[in-house]
């Protein structure tokens, strides 16, 4: 097993259906990790306008203030098979 040495410096993806209220179940993520003093960079990966479709909300937390995503994920929250990806 590798021990993780970096502690705010990650990156979380949420995968669920559009129209289940993932979305306010993201910001509201994103806002905690924030109001303890870490910057994040929350992104909307596939917006999907029409219920019951696939979508996704990729988390950057980072000590360094990053904004722009980087390559792959560290941990990843699909609430159903069709969004694992």
């Amino acid at each position: 097993m590798t021990r993780i040495e970096a502690v705010n410096d990650f990156v979380i993806k949420f995968a669920n259906v559009n129209g289940s209220g993932s979305a306010s179940a993201n910001e509201l993520f994103a806002k905690a990790i924030l109001r303890m003093g870490v910057r994040v960079s929350p992104r909307n990966i596939f917006p999907s306008n029409i219920q019951g479709l696939p979508t996704w909300y990729e988390v950057r937390v980072t000590e360094e203030g990053h904004l722009g995503r980087r390559g792959g994920i560290d941990m990843m929250v699909a609430m159903n098979p069709q969004t694992w990806d």
